[in-house]
């Protein structure tokens, strides 16, 4: 059966495109948190490994989102490691860093990801997709608070 949402292929197509971008950062940005909340250690053991839980959780959910957001605009969404590290724009961390680089890893990966986020934002908005920027809009929210939080243990 034929889509009908209001919004043409090609617009629906561009959006999908700008979404897995946004899903291959989140979905990177998991993983790398998820790392390092097993494997952080020092005087911030107890409250980092609690934040990185907190946030490798929201950010599984959020992928979760994101995908099915590509495929309400019948795109298949991007699935494998592979197609993930081809679009996303966030550094792997292949190393066990001190738990400050952590932290400052982190901070850049979800200013990353705002980034996309904003990018996606201009898509939808371009293609008349008010439910994708309304998502969007929520996940670069979260990404700058959770930037923010992070950078304010750095100082």
């Amino acid at each position: 059966m034929a889509i009908d949402i209001g919004i043409a292929k090609k617009d629906r197509e561009t959006v999908a495109k700008h979404l897995s971008k946004l899903l291959a950062d989140t979905y990177s940005l998991y993983l790398k948190t998820h790392s390092f909340h097993w494997n952080v250690t020092g005087p911030q053991f107890n409250s980092l490994h609690t934040m990185f839980e907190v946030q490798y959780n929201e950010l599984w959910t959020a992928a979760d989102e994101v995908a099915e957001r590509i495929r309400i605009l019948d795109v298949f969404a991007p699935g494998s490691y592979s197609q993930f590290g081809k679009l996303t724009s966030i550094k792997e961390e292949a190393g066990v860093p001190e738990w400050k680089d952590m932290v400052a890893q982190l901070v850049e990966g979800h200013e990353i990801a705002a980034a996309t986020a904003r990018d996606t934002i201009k898509a939808a908005d371009t293609a008349g997709d008010e439910g994708t920027a309304d998502m969007v809009t929520g996940r670069l929210k979260e990404h700058e608070k959770t930037a923010w939080m992070l950078r304010s243990l750095l100082k």
